[in-house]
């Protein structure tokens, strides 16, 4: 089935707030990218955060989607799937795709913590988590909260050292990590 018209905005705008940021890019730019008039886009979005927000939306949905689906493939344990996930991380970091956290970037730019642009990326960040916590209770961890904790923690420091370019293998070093961090749970 063909997306719709809506659809195929949401994504178009999700590419261009990836690769050039949120505030710096106005709806011109989003219009010019994705081939729909700025009456188009209005008629669909009040504003541009609504936007935003919409894009935010479908990235955590099929990031989520594809991380979860990526570790499953790889190990079919709860505990191999935890470490699975910096498996998955280095997948993407080796895309030319990969430009960073865009959660991190939303969180940035809208710095305030009731914005909802901002509670929108926190929101990503939870349901991670809750997956990860999912996954140590069902590995037989113990203090699972503490442990899933620990591992988005690893998580995100290795996505931000392969976007700074910071260590040539941050996922695998988060993954060492966490490899130690479940022998001694």
């Amino acid at each position: 089935m063909r997306p719709s018209k809506r659809e195929e905005l949401i994504q178009g705008a999700l590419s261009v707030f990836y690769r050039e940021g949120f505030h710096a890019t106005g709806m011109d730019r989003v219009a010019s990218e994705t081939g729909v008039s700025k009456t188009a886009i209005y008629k669909h979005f009040r504003t541009k955060e609504d936007l935003i927000l919409a894009a935010l939306r479908l990235r955590d949905e099929t990031f989520r989607y594809w991380l979860f689906g990526r570790m499953e493939k790889i190990s079919p344990e709860p505990s191999g799937q935890l470490l699975a996930m910096f498996d998955v991380l280095e997948e993407w970091f080796t895309t030319d795709e990969f430009q960073g956290c865009m959660f991190v970037k939303a969180a940035s730019e809208f710095q305030t913590l009731s914005h909802p642009i901002h509670q929108q990326s926190a929101e990503h960040k939870r349901l991670l988590e809750r997956h990860i916590l999912r996954l140590t209770k069902a590995a037989g961890i113990t203090n699972p909260s503490s442990v899933s904790k620990q591992l988005l923690l690893l998580k995100e420091g290795a996505i931000i050292s392969a976007h700074l370019g910071h260590t040539a293998h941050p996922a695998q070093d988060a993954k060492n990590a966490a490899a130690k961090l479940l022998e001694q749970s």
